[in-house]
């Protein structure tokens, strides 16, 4: 017996790029939380790593938090490295061993990961991908083929984004 039910559309795509040692990318998780709220698996939000050179600790927490998405547990540490930025310039990489330890994560695995470098490509290529798409801060987000800098500011970003969101689901719906 076959299922000859129409194929349920690809969820539109929101890519965050974003840093975890940055304080506007910490603001924005808010917004995050309300859109996976609002959309759950309507919406796919996608993390998308791209570490800035003023922020020493960046690259690492970027790769991480890869191993942290490979034990199944990316948003949870993501959120909380991003509520640790001060204590993360402070101490560095150790409070990402921290972070993962709290978690129930295998944390030596995490601080091999960053040791082996497993997963420096997929956070080279985040970064050129956001460079090659004009990203040049965090947060910055793509929808619909649209790029909003949230950088700047936050102000009014949520609402834009929904109206994307709702207008490319409504899209699927006709």
């Amino acid at each position: 017996m076959s299922d000859s039910s129409p194929a349920r559309p690809a969820a539109p795509v929101l890519d965050v790029w974003c840093e975890l040692q940055c304080s506007d990318c910490r603001t924005a998780l808010d917004d995050l939380r309300a859109l996976r709220a609002r959309y759950g698996d309507r919406l796919d939000v996608r993390l998308r790593h791209f570490p800035l050179e003023k922020h020493k600790h960046a690259f690492a927490a970027a790769q991480a938090a890869e191993e942290a998405w490979e034990q199944g547990r990316g948003w949870e540490y993501a959120e909380a490295v991003l509520g640790r930025v001060e204590e993360l310039e402070r101490r560095g990489e150790a409070v990402l061993v921290d972070v993962a330890r709290e978690l129930g994560l295998d944390a030596e695995e995490v601080d091999t990961a960053l040791i082996d470098g497993r997963h420096i490509l997929v956070v080279d290529a985040d970064q050129a991908e956001g460079k090659a798409i004009g990203v040049t801060g965090t947060p910055t987000y793509v929808i619909g083929g649209e790029r909003l800098d949230g950088g700047k500011s936050q102000e009014g970003l949520r609402e834009r984004i929904e109206e994307i969101t709702d207008r490319l689901l409504a899209g699927q719906d006709a």
